[in-house]
């Protein structure tokens, strides 16, 4: 969800603006797939790169996914959204943990749409703490591609066919890199902000034009 600085800056407000704003978009956008019957979206809400950024902004983060958490009890309860996190839970303030594990208790008996959090996520993170999930497991065997799924955060949710990314970046930024190996992407010019749901149509629009191959061939033939 990239562009909430930028589009801050382009109004000449505080980029703490751009953040609130984007929050507003992430709101619209997951009620629209909870109408258009998406079962699981991911929302890259905060990367262990992240940190870097200033102290203020990273405090004014921190504070936002809190106080937005705890006011959304009702939004989540009307769409019936099941709340999950994955990234280093253990690597956020205690604050921030406990209100993330009370979203995720109040909400895990909703199933019409599953809405991950990636707060203080990276995938090479992940994918080391899978690693050392499996190596502590005194039980387990080798590893194969499926009994690794088992150690990664989220193991039951199944991989995102379609990967967006907002603001006009043309990267992977350390998302979803073992999940997103099949993924389709979809690369917009706008600003998260600017983001409304008929841009989410337009892209599922775009993805349902594609043919996945998943490395093998369409009809029989290259």
């Amino acid at each position: 969800m990239d562009g909430n600085g930028r589009w801050a800056r382009l109004r000449n407000l505080p980029r703490t603006a751009g953040h609130r704003e984007g929050l507003k978009t992430a709101k619209a956008i997951i009620k629209k797939a909870s109408e258009l019957g998406i079962r699981y979206i991911t929302l890259y809400t905060f990367s262990t790169e992240n940190w870097k950024r200033a102290e203020e902004e990273v405090s004014f983060l921190m504070h936002l996914i809190k106080t937005h958490l705890k006011k959304e009890y009702d939004f989540y309860r009307d769409n019936r959204i099941r709340v999950l996190h994955c990234g280093d839970l253990e690597g956020l303030p205690q604050d921030i943990r406990e209100e993330i594990n009370k979203v995720m208790a109040d909400t895990a008996q909703y199933s019409d749409l599953s809405v991950i959090l990636a707060i203080n996520y990276g995938a090479r993170n992940e994918i080391i703490r899978a690693v050392n999930r499996w190596k502590n497991n005194v039980k387990s065997s080798p590893l194969t591609e499926e009994s690794f799924k088992e150690y990664l955060d989220q193991p039951n949710i199944p991989d995102p066919d379609l990967i967006i990314r907002t603001g006009g970046e043309l990267r992977i930024s350390n998302f979803l890199l073992w999940q997103g190996a099949y993924a389709e992407y979809f690369f917009s010019d706008k600003l998260w902000p600017d983001w409304t749901p008929e841009d989410l149509m337009l892209a599922l629009d775009n993805f349902q034009k594609r043919e996945r191959k998943f490395g093998g061939v369409i009809g029989g033939a290259e």
